[in-house]
């Protein structure tokens, strides 16, 4: 999720001019342009190449990374884990064999020590990258039964 952090235009007239009288609602239409810009301004970018965007969720035994990929062959995916950071990269040949251009993504995720580096899953399917993130046994939760004297 992104946020967009509003400003107010910072320039006001106090002062009406005859020659610089404006209607109360006349800005209103260059905000929302600025708005819609600034909330939508990645878009563009994202179809061309670079970062996609990932679920993250866990249960009680994992953690999960769902990224979908469509029009991603299974080849073009690498998921590998160096010094604590998640890199999961693609690639995606458009266009036909004449003119065809490669686009590549790429999204790197910070792990905690909670996680089991060692025992790391990644399948895909459907055009669905899920990466399994096993819990070390001592970040589990544990019920504890209390004892009544």
């Amino acid at each position: 999720m992104r946020l967009v952090r509003y400003t107010y235009p910072s320039t006001r007239s106090l002062v009406s001019s005859p020659l610089f009288s404006r209607a109360p609602w006349s800005g209103l239409e260059n905000e929302i342009d600025r708005l819609f810009e600034t909330a939508f301004g990645e878009a563009p970018t994202a179809a061309l190449g670079g970062s996609f965007p990932v679920d993250l969720y866990e249960d009680k035994d994992n953690r999960y990374v769902r990224a979908e990929l469509p029009g991603v062959s299974r080849d073009a995916i690498q998921v590998e884990v160096v010094d604590g950071t998640l890199t999961l990269q693609a690639s995606r040949k458009t266009g036909d064999d004449k003119t065809s251009e490669s686009v590549s993504f790429s999204r790197s995720i910070t792990l905690t020590d909670e996680v089991k580096t060692d025992a790391i899953r990644a399948q895909y399917e459907n055009g669905v990258l899920t990466v399994t993130l096993p819990k070390k046994e001592e970040a589990k939760p544990r019920k504890i039964s209390v004892q009544v004297g």
